[in-house]
């Protein structure tokens, strides 16, 4: 039980980060990098880059249609969106920010690795809150649901899941037949390391 409430957590932050990336993505202006930050998906270094997050938005504007939400509900679902959208925001102005501290921290002649760390930890910390946040506001909003709208959202996280969990082996399998590791078709060459 433990297991399954943890793995439920961990699902609606995944969900909350994805949504913030999709979003974030449809506020920026055209001549705007493409929002994200490490670790969620279609964000710069992230699968699917730009069309990644055009892609996920398609499926939240869809879901969004599909569940025919009540006056109350869409007031849920425009505050998960506001606060999900805030909180990127300012997790992308704070990665900004870190990125700037450190490229002024490695002009010093000796590095001070304890006052960087230090800087990285206090950006991860208010990450971690903004996320927290942002998985709130969203497991909020899914608590308005009814079961039917529920199973709706539940069938369009497994789909996702299971692309996800393709996508991550179809990864392992290049990235496999590329080291030559075991496992790999025989196709493979282990002459190139």
């Amino acid at each position: 039980m433990l297991k399954q409430s943890r793995f439920l957590a961990i699902t609606a932050a995944a969900l909350a980060l994805s949504i913030g990336a999709v979003n974030a993505a449809s506020a920026a202006t055209p001549d705007a990098p493409p929002p994200g930050a490490p670790g969620m998906m279609g964000g710069p270094g992230g699968p699917g880059g730009h069309h990644g997050e055009m892609r996920m938005k398609k499926e939240m504007d869809k879901l969004h249609s599909q569940l025919n939400l009540n006056a109350d509900q869409e007031k849920a679902w425009q505050a998960a969106l506001g606060t999900m959208k805030q909180n990127h925001e300012a997790m992308r102005e704070s990665h900004k920010q870190m990125h700037a501290q450190m490229a002024s921290m490695e002009q010093q002649p000796i590095l001070d690795l304890n006052a960087m760390y230090a800087a990285h930890q206090k950006i991860e910390q208010q990450n971690a809150q903004l996320r927290d946040q942002t998985s709130a506001a969203w497991l909020n909003f899914y608590g308005t649901l009814n079961d039917q709208q529920k199973t709706t959202v539940s069938t369009a996280l497994k789909q996702r899941f299971a692309r996800m969990e393709a996508r991550r082996e179809k990864m392992h399998e290049r990235w496999s037949q590329h080291r030559g590791m075991p496992g790999a078709p025989a196709g493979a060459s282990a002459a190139n390391p």
